[in-house]
C-alpha cells in the first residue's frame, strides 16, 4: 500500500512548529517515529494535507532531575533510549517494564514516548484496510453510527492500548502541553476521554513536549498478555505501583489497560490491600475483586468474560511480583 500525496514540514525549533501548526491548522499530523501514523495513512485512515516533523526538535529531548526530585522525560525521547536509561531503571522499573513492552526493538527503535502517549484507539473494524471496510458498515470513526466493538453504544469504544500510559498513571506523571498560546500542565489521569474518536484533551495546535513524574519511591510493576512478544497489542495490560511495607502499605495504585478505551483505575483490589496488606489472602480477594471495577469490558480480539478472568489473574501476578519486590532506597 502506498501512501497518500502530503506536504512534508520539518522545523527546525518547537515555536516553528507551533507556529506551522496554526498556519496549517487540523489538515496537518504530527509525525514522530511514525511507527503507527505511516501505517494508518496508508490504511487511509488519516488522510492529511501534510506532516510536520517533530522527531529532532531539541526542546522535545532529554532525560532530568530537577532540585525537588521531579523526573522530565522529553516527549520525542526514543523508547529504546528510556527503557535502559538508568535514571528511569533506578527509580520506576514498572514504567522500564512498560517501555520494553511496546512492539519490537524496531519499533521501539523509532517510536517516541509522545508518540505512545498519543496513540490513536484501536479496534477490529477499523484497523483494516479501505477496501475492507467498505464491504461493513460504516462505524462511528468512518462517518457511520455503530460501534462494530459493543454494538449498542452510543460512541466509538476502540480500544486504548498504548502500554506506557498505564505505567505513567501510576506514578501520578503529568504532561506539559504546549501552544503558540502557552503552556498547560495536566494530570495523565485526566488527559484520556471516554470516547474513542476524541480520545484525549489535545487541543488544537498543541503539543505534548514532556511527562513529568513527582518523586518518590514505590514499587512499581508492569505486565502485559499477548498473543505474540513484541508484535501484537495487549490483550490486556496491568501496571501498579505501591508505596509502605507489605504488611503495612502506604498507596496502591492499579491501573489496566487494553480494557476500554480509556486506562482503567482498579479501585476495589486497591482498597482490599491497603485495608489487609500484602498476603497469600488478601491477593486473592483483590484478583476477585477486580471484575467489579471493569463494567463494559471491549470484546477486540477476545470475548469479554475472558478479559474478565484475565485481568483477574493480571491483578494476581502484579500484586505477587510488588509483594516479592526488595522495598526501593530512599533518596
Amino acid at each position: 500500500m502506498q501512501l497518500p500525496p502530503f506536504e512534508y514540514h520539518r522545523p527546525a525549533s518547537l515555536d516553528e512548529a507551533l507556529a506551522t501548526l496554526d498556519r496549517i491548522g487540523n489538515d496537518a499530523a504530527v509525525l514522530g517515529g511514525g511507527t503507527d501514523l505511516l501505517i494508518n495513512l496508508k490504511l487511509r485512515l488519516e488522510r492529511p494535507a501534510a506532516l510536520l516533523s517533530v522527531r529532532e526538535l531539541p526542546e522535545l529531548a532529554g532525560v532530568s532531575v530537577d532540585a525537588a526530585g521531579t523526573l522530565r522525560i522529553g516527549a520525542g525521547e526514543r523508547l529504546t533510549d528510556l527503557a535502559t536509561h538508568p535514571l528511569i531503571l533506578a527509580r520506576h522499573p514498572g514504567l522500564a517494564q512498560a517501555i520494553r513492552a511496546v512492539g519490537s526493538q524496531h519499533v521501539r527503535n523509532m517510536a517516541t514516548l509522545g508518540g505512545n502517549l498519543c496513540l490513536p484507539t484501536r479496534c477490529w473494524y477499523t484497523n483494516q484496510s479501505e477496501n475492507w471496510r467498505g464491504s461493513q458498515i460504516p462505524c462511528w470513526k468512518t462517518e457511520g453510527q455503530v460501534c462494530h466493538v459493543i454494538k449498542t453504544a452510543p460512541n466509538c469504544r476502540a480500544i486504548h492500548s498504548a502500554d506506557s500510559v498505564p505505567a505513567l498513571i501510576t506514578l501520578d506523571a503529568r504532561v506539559l502541553l504546549r501552544s503558540s498560546r502557552g503552556e498547560r500542565e495536566l494530570r495523565l489521569a485526566d488527559f484520556y476521554r471516554d470516547d474513542g474518536i476524541e480520545n484525549n484533551a489535545l487541543l488544537p495546535g498543541e503539543l505534548i513536549t514532556a511527562v513529568l513524574i513527582p518523586p518518590g519511591r514505590a514499587r512499581s510493576v508492569f505486565v502485559k498478555a499477548a498473543a505474540r512478544t513484541g508484535l501484537d497489542y495487549g490483550y490486556a495490560t496491568l501496571a501498579g505501583a505501591l508505596t509502605g511495607s507489605n504488611r503495612a502499605p502506604k498507596s496502591l495504585l492499579l491501573v489496566a489497560g487494553s480494557v476500554g478505551t480509556v486506562p482503567l483505575l482498579l479501585h476495589k483490589p486497591a482498597q482490599i490491600i491497603l485495608a489487609q496488606g500484602l498476603t497469600e489472602a488478601s491477593i486473592e480477594a483483590a484478583a476477585d475483586a477486580a471484575r467489579e471495577d471493569l463494567g463494559e469490558v471491549t470484546n477486540l480480539f477476545t470475548p469479554p468474560g475472558y478479559k474478565k478472568r484475565l485481568v483477574r489473574g493480571l491483578v494476581r501476578r502484579v500484586l505477587n511480583d510488588l509483594r516479592r519486590q526488595k522495598l526501593p532506597d530512599a533518596d
